[in-house]
């Protein structure tokens, strides 16, 4: 029988590290199943515009190309690199509410998910998601331009307000607000188990997106001390480095994952210890037995 994890209690930051692999262990098949069903369309048409976005701009680096032809791929270049945004804003997006409403699914009913249900919630606060990530961006990205501490200050609390929209059910001017209440005291280790995870999905994201750079740096000539300036432009559409490249890019797409995972738990170490909401519940599901 497959262990239930229980994401309403009290965690070290050793323990949310440690069941965050467990639960991705635990429920592989059903997580990646639900989570491609539902963004794996959007991470399709996210990676076609990317091909679509390097073939034009190589294109129009290449000036023995036709005036013509270099302003045709400069259109192409646009209209590829917004349909890439948008397609990356809905990945994204879809990527955090799926993880979250998976993880509530799956407490709900211990252990057992319903696709249907989360696939509802997953489209129907879709837009909400949207909104709450762009203020969550703006802000982290003005505090940045401040001295680049209050933007790392903003990102602590900011990052639960996804985990408190799903969990605690609030609107997105409340989940906003609430993530600063919610680290308040609890700051510098909040802020100390983000980085650890951050580090951990830094590396393995570098480990997939090096072949790219290599082979790209191989093809220019730098390795051999040959270097061909023209060669770069070309590189851009050799299949070879498009398949690395979009391998790469999957693959941070995923291991961003395992940080939405990791913010769940630490949403629920933070309330259990400031609210104690899943204390209460198995209190009161104490002598409770299943109606017959």
């Amino acid at each position: 029988m497959t262990r239930f994890i229980e994401f309403k209690k009290q965690r070290e930051l050793g323990e949310i590290l440690s069941d965050t692999f467990s639960f991705l262990r635990t429920q592989f098949k059903p997580f990646v199943s639900t989570y491609f069903k539902i963004v794996g369309p959007y991470l399709v048409v996210m990676l076609i515009s990317m091909v679509f976005y390097l073939s034009a701009f190589s294109s129009f680096l290449d000036f023995n190309t036709q005036s013509s032809n270099q302003v045709f791929s400069g259109v192409t270049m646009f209209f590829g690199i917004l349909v890439f945004l948008i397609a990356l804003i809905m990945v994204y997006a879809t990527s955090q509410s799926t993880v979250l409403h998976y993880i509530k699914s799956y407490s709900i009913n211990t252990g057992i998910i319903d696709f249907n249900e989360i696939k509802k919630e997953v489209y129907s606060s879709l837009w909400s998601f949207i909104g709450l990530g762009i203020l969550v961006v703006l802000s982290v990205f003005i505090g940045l331009m401040f001295c680049i501490v209050p933007g790392i200050y903003l990102a602590v609390p900011l990052s639960l307000s996804f985990s408190i929209m799903v969990f605690a059910q609030k609107s997105v001017g409340d989940s906003y607000s609430y993530g600063f209440t919610l680290v308040k005291d609890e700051w510098w280790i909040t802020f100390a188990t983000l980085f650890v995870v951050g580090i951990i999905v830094t590396i393995a994201s570098y480990a997939f997106s090096l072949p790219a750079v290599i082979y790209q740096y191989a093809k220019m000539g730098i390795f051999s001390g040959e270097m061909d300036a023209t060669s770069m432009t070309n590189s851009f559409v050799d299949p070879i480095y498009m398949i690395l490249n979009m391998i790469g890019t999957v693959a941070q797409v995923l291991l961003n994952l395992i940080t939405i995972i990791a913010g769940a738990l630490i949403y629920f170490n933070l309330n259990e210890k400031k609210n104690f909401t899943g204390t209460f519940e198995r209190i009161q599901s104490i002598g409770k037995t299943p109606e017959n």
